[in-house]
């Protein structure tokens, strides 16, 4: 009886303990180095899972390219490459951005954290709008996937311009803008997620919430990005570089 009364007593180890957790650390966890190592743990089986989604596509695009060679290397020379090289330079940088983003919030620098967050957040606009104009020239050229496809349709927005060059294209042709489509536009997908994702952790950081003994979030949040770099890399070589 006495034991459970001295237990239960104010000041005891326990209320200590509990007392002691800092104010990010979630009841949980015992300390912050469990709760980041948790937390570090359960982003890289995210981001497996989401290696395994887009794995799914690069095999679908390996299987058509071996039955059409000859119409995916026709179709390549069709996207612009200038395009596809300026998104992939952006998107490079701003993993840099977002790798500096991390280090400045080790650093407990939140005007700098913030900075390089909003660069980020400035190239993935960026990368957006390269792909809106170059969505936009396929769509008035009418290479579109499925049963959409075809000049003699107009393209979408209307019949095609006369000074349009329109080349003659094989067969199966919209079998790889069909996979173009699908696969740019997924990526692109998570390009829009990931800015939600770095303006919500912006936000916190002008909050006050990140310091030097917390900066998981935008530890995870650089992590996504990174993925999403990674997965343009393969991207742009596949569709635009090998004919």
């Amino acid at each position: 009886m006495s034991d459970a009364i001295t237990s239960e007593a104010p000041g005891s180890d326990h209320e200590e303990h509990e007392h002691a957790h800092p104010k990010f650390l979630a009841h949980h966890f015992d300390t912050p180095a469990q709760q980041f190592d948790t937390a570090k743990l359960g982003m890289w089986a995210f981001l497996a899972q989401e290696l395994l989604f887009f794995s799914g596509l690069f095999v679908a695009y390996g299987i058509y390219r071996s039955w059409y060679p000859e119409t995916f290397a026709v179709c390549s020379h069709l996207l612009s490459r200038p395009m596809g090289g300026a998104n992939t330079i952006v998107l490079l940088f701003s993993s840099w951005t977002a790798a500096m983003a991390v280090r400045c919030a080790q650093l407990g620098q939140q005007k700098n954290t913030s900075r390089f967050l909003i660069v980020t957040i400035i190239c993935a606009f960026m990368f957006l709008f390269i792909k809106y104009l170059e969505y936009g020239h396929k769509f008035h050229e009418g290479l579109l996937p499925g049963n959409y496809f075809g000049h003699q349709y107009g393209g979408i927005f209307g019949s095609i311009p006369a000074d349009a060059e329109v080349p003659d294209l094989p067969a199966k042709a919209h079998i790889y803008f069909g996979i173009y489509f699908i696969m740019t536009g997924v990526h692109a997908l998570h390009v829009m997620v990931g800015i939600g994702v770095l303006i919500w952790i912006w936000r916190r950081n002008e909050r006050g919430e990140f310091s030097k003994e917390y900066f998981t979030p935008v530890d995870i949040a650089a992590l996504y990005w990174h993925l999403v770099d990674l997965i343009w890399i393969y991207l742009f070589p596949l569709l635009y570089l090998i004919d």
